[in-house]
């Protein structure tokens, strides 16, 4: 498992990239208001900014969001597919970053059920353990 940041300068596609990501299975995400170094100095009226930079900025300008998810390692690819389709190549001035950070340990996310198989009086639950691998445990029903 992985966390997922993305750091989202585009802010106007948002809701575009939110919708994308939820219909390509990414569950859960958390979404922080948040804002850059430089939009923040200048906010503050800070003389650490440096004035061709003042200049640049406006003061017009969104802060930034920042999306968290945590994802399996398999879903890597299409979150990018997703990014790309939606905010551009990131590599672009002012569009965001998007980068992730190993798990060794994820605990509180949704449990998966598998369906239950022709009749059988067990109830199978899929637990994924943090490496993102599925344990099957089985319960009997009395």
């Amino acid at each position: 498992m992985k966390l997922m940041v993305i750091i989202l300068n585009k802010t106007e596609v948002l809701e575009y990239l939110l919708e994308g990501l939820s219909a390509a299975g990414i569950g859960g995400a958390t979404i922080i208001q948040s804002s850059g170094l430089a939009m923040t100095l200048q906010k503050m009226n800070s003389s650490f900014l440096s004035a061709s930079i003042r200049s640049m900025l406006t003061g017009e300008e969104e802060d930034n969001r920042t999306i968290l998810s945590v994802i399996n390692d398999d879903q890597l690819d299409t979150v990018r597919r997703v990014v790309y389709n939606t905010v551009g190549d990131l590599s672009q001035p002012n569009t965001g970053i998007m980068f992730t950070v190993p798990l060794d340990f994820v605990e509180g996310r949704r449990k998966r059920r598998l369906p239950e198989y022709g009749g059988q009086k067990d109830e199978q639950k899929v637990e994924e353990d943090s490496s993102g691998k599925a344990d099957k445990k089985d319960k009997k029903k009395k």
